[in-house]
Order: C-alpha cells, then sequence, then structure tokens
C-alpha cells in the first residue's frame, strides 16, 4: 500500500467513525492546545517585557547610572542586598564630570521621581501622580512628543520654570473634561502651569504609562522627590550604536570611580544597568517556562498515546481477515507494519492540527480577556505537529507488529 493510501485509508476512517475518532484525538489534541497557549503566553509576555515594558524604562543603546540597579528581579541575597543599601546615593555633584566626559553624539538627561499628591485649579480633590523631575535631553532620549501645547524648553528645564508636561491620564484625573493647557496644578503648596500634553504611552498588563508629569528637575518639585534635594535617582546615557554604549560605559566607569575615589581592586559603588542587564533574569527563566509548557502537556500526550495505540489494536483485531488477504496476494510484513504506522501517524497529526487550531484561539482569548500577552511563535507550531505525528508513531509500533506478525491462514479463518 503506498504512502498517501495509506493515508487517505486513515482519513476515511476519521470521517466514518467519528465518534470513536474523537474520542482517540482527544488526548493530543488537549496536549497540543497546551503547549501552543503556554508558549504564546511566555513569547507574548517576553516581548511586552522587551520591547514595552523595559524598552520604555530604558530606551534603544541607552544605560543608566544610578546608585543601585532600578530593575532587579534576579537572585540577590542577604549580603547583595546589604550591599545595595550602603551605596552613597548619586549626587547632584556626581553629573557635571560625567557629562564633561562623554563624546560629542551622545545624550543625556538626569532624573528623579516619585509618587506625589496634585490638585488642579478645577479640582481640590488631591491625585496621585508620578512626578519626574528631569534635566538635558529628556524628551529627545526618550522620544517623548506631545499631541498638545510643547515640551519643556531647554532654557526652561535650565531655569527650573514652574512648569509641566502631563501624561494623558493625569491630564483626565486633574482637568476631567477641559482642556489642561495653561491652567495650574499644585504640589508642596507650590503652582505649577500646565504648557502640554505627553502622546500617550501605552499600557503593560493592564496598567496605564500615562499617569504622569514631567517638570525640571531645579524646580522646587524635586523636594518632594527625596529625602535630600541633591539626590539625583538616575542619569540615563544614550548612544548612537551599540559598540558605542559599551565604550561609553567604560568611561562613566572610570569617570564615576575617580568621582568616588575608588581604589584598584574596590568594587563599584554605583550601577551601570541597560535593558539586556534587566532582562537577562527574564531570559532565563523563560527557558524554564518554555520547557515547562512543553513538559506539562505531555501528560495529555502519554495519554493521547495510550488511546491511539488501544485503538489501534481493536482496529488491528477488526480487520485480521483485510490483512490475510493481503498477505495472501503477497503483502510483506514490512507492507502491513507501515500501513498500521502510517494510519497512526495520520491520527496523531490530525488531532495535533486540530489542537494548534485551539491553542491559537485559548491564546487570543486569553489575551482579549486579561491583561496577560500572547504572541504565537511559529517553532510551537512546528513542534505541535512534530510531537503529535511522533505520538502517533510510536503509539503504533506495538499495533503494526502485531498485525505484520498475523499468520495469513489463521488470519484467512478469522470471520
Amino acid at each position: 500500500m503506498h504512502f498517501f493510501e495509506a493515508v487517505r485509508l486513515a482519513l476515511t476512517t476519521i470521517r466514518v467513525q467519528k465518534l470513536k475518532s474523537a474520542f482517540t484525538l482527544l488526548g493530543v489534541c488537549i496536549g497540543v492546545m497546551f503547549l501552543i497557549s503556554v508558549v504564546s503566553i511566555v513569547e507574548g509576555m517576553g516581548k511586552y517585557l522587551e520591547e514595552d515594558l523595559i524598552g520604555k524604562l530604558i530606551g534603544v543603546n541607552t544605560f543608566e547610572l544610578r546608585s543601585r540597579p532600578n530593575i532587579n528581579i534576579g537572585d540577590v541575597d542577604e549580603a547583595q542586598w546589604e550591599e545595595l543599601r550602603k551605596r552613597p546615593r548619586l549626587d547632584i555633584t556626581d553629573v557635571p564630570p560625567v557629562v564633561r566626559d562623554l563624546p560629542a553624539d551622545v545624550k543625556w538627561y538626569l532624573s528623579s521621581e516619585d509618587q506625589v499628591s496634585a490638585t488642579s485649579s478645577v479640582s481640590s480633590k488631591p491625585r496621585q501622580v508620578r512626578v519626574l523631575a528631569v534635566d538635558g535631553q529628556y524628551f529627545e532620549v526618550k522620544k517623548l512628543g506631545v499631541t498638545a501645547g510643547r515640551a519643556l524648553s531647554e532654557q526652561e528645564l535650565a531655569r527650573g520654570e514652574k512648569a509641566v508636561v502631563l501624561g494623558l491620564d493625569a491630564a483626565e484625573r486633574l482637568f476631567p473634561g477641559l482642556d489642561p493647557l495653561g491652567r495650574d496644578i499644585r504640589m508642596g503648596g507650590v503652582t505649577y502651569k500646565v504648557v502640554g500634553i505627553a502622546e500617550s504611552q501605552g499600557k503593560v498588563f493592564g496598567m496605564s504609562f500615562d499617569n504622569f508629569l514631567v517638570a525640571s528637575w531645579r524646580s522646587p518639585i524635586r523636594r518632594l522627590l527625596n529625602s535630600r534635594p541633591n539626590i539625583v535617582d538616575a542619569v540615563a546615557i544614550q548612544s548612537p550604536s551599540d559598540v558605542a554604549m559599551k565604550e561609553t560605559m567604560e568611561l562613566v566607569r572610570a569617570t564615576m570611580r575617580g568621582v568616588h575615589q575608588l581604589r584598584p581592586g574596590q568594587k563599584d559603588d554605583f550601577s551601570l544597568q541597560t535593558a539586556d542587564s534587566a532582562l537577562e533574569f527574564w531570559n532565563k527563566i523563560k527557558r524554564y517556562l518554555v520547557l515547562a509548557g512543553i513538559a506539562l502537556p505531555a501528560i495529555g500526550l502519554v495519554v493521547g498515546a495510550i488511546v491511539i495505540m488501544n485503538i489501534m489494536l481493536v482496529a488491528v483485531s477488526e480487520r485480521t481477515r483485510e490483512i490475510g488477504i493481503r498477505k495472501a496476494l503477497g503483502a510483506r510484513r514490512r507492507d502491513i507494519m507501515a500501513q498500521f504506522l502510517i494510519e497512526a501517524s495520520t491520527l496523531g497529526t490530525v488531532g495535533s492540527a486540530i489542537g494548534v487550531g485551539l491553542g491559537i484561539g485559548l491564546a487570543e482569548l486569553l489575551a482579549a480577556l486579561t491583561p496577560l500577552p500572547a504572541s504565537v511563535a511559529p517553532w510551537s507550531i512546528v513542534v505541535g505537529i512534530a510531537l503529535g505525528a511522533g505520538v502517533g508513531i510510536v503509539s503504533g509500533v506495538y499495533p503494526a507488529s502485531r498485525a505484520s506478525r498475523l499468520d495469513p491462514i489463521d488470519a484467512l479463518r478469522q470471520e
């Protein structure tokens, strides 16, 4: 029997015996469905972290100078935490030597941030807003445009003007239904004028990135952000390329070690953090999650393999006379074995194909109904189909071997 003829016979069996085929394919179908959906969620979370969350916090070819890492999701023991806590905070006097040594094509900005209670000129009810006090080329490095009004000018940042740019959510919460431009907000007893509305920064896991305002670091707002007004939370530095960024990091490291008067052999008492270093731990746990996504559905695949093997044993029993006729007409043992292996693998492949479709649908449904992101990985589809076919072949070996060993005379006597 040719390959395609065996496949056609298997598909005909599935079509004629719909209920039995449905139960036969159920285990493989469920296993592959969960494989596709779990891998899609893990892939989606990875893309969200790499392109949205980390990308928004630390830009492309950008690193941050901080006293300690801002994003620390790796394994940190108590001794490391203690060492991080003892580090000196970045002082505004640390910044000029660093900026002075930067190449001409490198951009930078400094920032401090915290949640601050703000009231508007139209509502005395305080609203919590994430305040970013910045200096330098903040709007250029973050590529933060405005939808109305204007960004803070270089002169306003340098002079510490009491002007702010609001995020969309902050504008809506402080001035519901009104145009905020030219209106006043108060923070810490000081009045600031709204000069612009920033472009939307979107959401991550359902959390809005638009409940913020940007003000000059040199304005009185910085007194609300840190216990001492000369503290700077971070200096972000952006290079034109990845190679240039690594060279600039070494320049900054040398400058900061000189500023902090660290001797050779002493550890850095500051942190230089890139998006890659922030994602290092995530990439590690992502591999484990993908392996778990493949291993857990294996339970369904084992059940599917057992069901397919039982169904194929029943098929061998029901088709004993057919096997006898084929052998009497000259079919060899390997022909009979190949026939039943192809039928079993066809069952597994059809079950996995249905599972792929259901898995993609389940992942999209979860993405639509929950904050969990989903992104179907093409390799998971290939793995899912290959697993289904492999399960069919493995489960079909014993029934196919049993069929191939039947004696043609005894088989022909079967009714």
